[in-house]
């Protein structure tokens, strides 16, 4: 069976603006009409454009005063009121919203978070945000005075919006995911065996992902949707020869992603900057790395449960060959060595998963963050431009 996940199609002409004009423009054949139209497109986008300039200038002023690096000076400068202020944050996260609905940007909900996470693919360690460092009344002010509906449980204090989709590929020898891939599956084997998967099991996602098999998935790409298949090493079937040769591993991926927060102020300190963070191609189930004000990773609960009981089993095991008449020491010697061993392999795989976070924390922050405050309103008024110059070349196309 395949491991997939299912997408719904985007309202967006993901065509580039000279390539529509010249594909249209190729379908007139009388050449006066080719150049009348092409005259025509040149009016209809410096129209358009001229238009949503007028709006995005009061965007781009109001967003000036909550930029967290000089917004402040200009708000003392302004002498505005508390309420004042207020008001004009909630001014600026209404343009917001309709420029990221506008871009045909998503909030994302506890539902999508809920498939991304359901798997793993680089990103191997639980990624917390420390809450206590991000503020809660921003955007809570917003949403109690414009509500929208499938809200993620985290909306009164970051908000993520996603667009597009693409695919991640990889391809390594992941060694020591195969081993943890290995180990996981014989310590399944034994909680089975011993009829304790209840108590230490996994309960079963409840998430939207389904598996199907192939003659299902070819029936279902021919309806409404997309089909992205999942290819990770939990479900692999490992034999000695993709051990210890390279594969290759498949994850979807969020073409676009754009977080919106504040953090707390300091004390006896009013803060009233707007951080906006714009990335690309972040993995689905890596999408922790884009979590803002992350918490540092330590070992899981999981992990210092296997340490205690490899603890007491390796205790119980040499106190139990002591006790026996005949002490046999090369008996003590190795139950004490595969202890050990296993406790050190816990502690590496967690020193070398934070090593592949950090490097994952440094990709984003200079391969895959496409910019920041500022930066990212004018990405997000350019896409809007030209989406609506593209419907509107198309629209005019067709139906005049």
């Amino acid at each position: 069976n395949k491991d997939v996940i299912r997408l719904d199609p985007e309202s967006v002409i993901p065509v580039l603006k000279p390539k529509l004009i010249v594909h249209l423009a190729n379908l007139i054949e009388l050449s006066s009409d080719r150049a009348e139209f092409l005259k025509l497109c040149k009016r209809i986008e410096y129209t358009i454009r001229a238009w949503y300039m007028l709006q995005f200038e009061d965007l781009m002023q109001l967003y000036s005063l909550f930029d967290p690096v000089h917004g402040a000076q200009k708000l003392e400068q302004q002498k505005l009121t508390s309420e004042e202020i207020g008001t004009l944050e909630q001014n600026f996260l209404t343009y917001l919203f309709q420029i990221m609905e506008k871009s045909n940007f998503k909030i994302v909900s506890d539902e999508e978070i809920e498939v991304a996470q359901s798997g793993q693919y680089l990103l191997n360690l639980p990624i917390k945000v420390d809450e206590s460092k991000l503020d809660k009344k921003l955007l809570k002010s917003y949403f109690d005075s414009h509500p929208h509906e499938n809200l993620p449980i985290f909306s009164d204090k970051y908000i993520i919006f996603r667009r597009g989709i693409g695919v991640d590929k990889t391809t390594d020898y992941f060694f020591m995911e195969k081993m943890d891939a290995i180990i996981a599956r014989f310590w399944a084997w034994i909680l089975r065996k011993t009829r304790l998967e209840k108590i230490f099991g996994r309960k079963p996602s409840t998430s939207h992902k389904e598996k199907k098999n192939d003659d299902e998935i070819i029936s279902d790409l021919k309806e409404s949707g997309l089909y992205i298949e999942r290819i990770r090493l939990e479900n692999m079937e490992f034999s000695f020869r993709n051990i210890f040769n390279k594969i290759t591993i498949q994850e979807p991926t969020f073409d676009r992603i754009i977080v919106v927060y504040r953090r707390t102020p300091p004390k006896q300190k009013e803060e009233r900057g707007i951080f906006l963070k714009h990335f690309k191609n972040i993995p689905m189930a890596d999408m922790e790395i884009v979590l803002p004000e992350k918490k540092n990773p330590s070992l899981t609960p999981m992990d210092w449960v296997k340490f205690l009981v490899s603890a007491i089993v390796g205790l119980v095991a040499v106190v139990g060959s002591v006790e026996m008449p005949k002490a046999d020491l090369w008996v003590m010697f190795a139950i004490l060595t595969t202890v050990i061993g296993y406790c050190a392999k816990i502690y590496l795989t967690f020193q070398q998963n934070m090593v592949t976070y950090q490097n994952l924390i440094t990709q984003s922050m200079y391969d895959k963050q496409l910019d920041s405050g500022k930066g990212t309103l004018l990405h997000l008024c350019d896409d809007v431009i030209q989406q609506e110059v593209r419907k509107a070349f198309s629209f005019f196309f067709f139906f005049f």
